[in-house]
């Protein structure tokens, strides 16, 4: 039978070497001899009738059938994988792993999960911070929390909280910059994490959008917006904080943000699975507890001017 399949042993070790192009790479990988790897190929090379690989001195490379074979194989073993691991987490029974960006990690996220995990005590979450592109059929992700544009194209995706930007301070350098003029002069922070947005949320756009010169920009500059809230909160200078992450320095007092003007932008957050999976009675939960607890930042609203930044003079 011409179409019967090699085993799968042999084909693993195919795909093995010819990422690698190399016989023994491919054997560490797999954690198999090189002679055991040899073996498999060429077990594989007798069932398809010629050869896969030239053997070269100290290399090899893939012959035109390899060629053929090589992308195939790839593509059959992630298909596999991904199928692997959706088999494993139906198992798992009501476990939920969700990623979300590290400032908002620290800043919203991890101060409430205790309170989501006394309300969901047969759920068991796990918290993983970073910003890196998701792939939700390769990556043991249930749901991602990002803050940004998209588009999420093939994903179940649900606006939780829009943001916007206002100048953040201690109460005691809000009583020295209570102008727009005088805070030019202030000790600003800048924050590189939001350098993405188009167009722009930084401090020439405020200050554009009052109509003030903007200062050089100079002075403390961090790549993390928690680590800009740590240092306005500190007394190192003043931030033009976000919303989503100061509202709890606002909120006791360790902040304030004494001009109604707040740049806006159209970059939002949104929460992020599989299309279908938000059925899923733990991922279900998850994202209603996210819109419940996300609801009362509309309050910081009430009493603030906002401004579109595109809509600002350039600077």
């Amino acid at each position: 039978m011409p179409d019967r399949l090699p085993p799968l042993t042999a084909l693993r070790a195919f795909d093995a070497a010819a990422r690698h192009l190399s016989f023994a790479r491919a054997a560490d990988e797999l954690n198999v001899t090189p002679a055991a790897l040899s073996f498999q190929i060429k077990s594989l090379e007798q069932h398809l009738g010629q050869p896969l690989f030239r053997r070269l001195v100290r290399a090899v490379e893939l012959t035109e059938a390899g060629q053929a074979l090589a992308p195939g194989a790839a593509d059959g073993f992630a298909t596999l994988a991904a199928a692997w691991r959706a088999a494993r987490r139906t198992g798992e029974g009501r476990s939920l792993t969700v990623t979300a960006g590290p400032a908002f990690t620290a800043k919203w996220l991890a101060p409430r999960l205790y309170d989501f995990a006394q309300a969901h005590p047969d759920i068991q979450l796990r918290l993983s911070a970073g910003l890196s592109i998701l792939d939700f059929d390769r990556d043991d992700v249930d749901v991602a929390l990002r803050f940004g544009y998209g588009p999420d194209t093939g994903l179940f995706a649900r606006p939780f909280l829009n943001e916007w930007f206002t100048p953040m301070m201690t109460p005691a350098l809000a009583t020295r910059f209570d102008t727009a003029e005088k805070l030019a002069t202030a000790p600003l922070i800048h924050q590189d994490d939001v350098r993405f947005l188009d167009p722009p949320c930084d401090w020439s756009a405020w200050f554009a959008a009052l109509g003030v010169a903007p200062p050089v920009a100079d002075g403390l500059r961090f790549s993390q917006a928690d680590h800009a809230i740590d240092a306005a909160v500190a007394g190192s200078g003043v931030i033009l904080g976000r919303i989503s992450l100061a509202h709890r320095a606002l909120s006791d007092g360790r902040l304030v943000a004494p001009f109604a003007q707040a740049l806006r932008t159209k970059a939002h957050y949104r929460f992020l699975c599989r299309q279908g999976a938000e059925t899923l009675p733990q991922i279900a939960a998850f994202h209603d507890w996210i819109i419940a607890e996300t609801a009362p930042l509309a309050a910081f609203d009430q009493g603030r001017v906002f401004i579109d930044p595109a809509q600002t003079p350039a600077s």
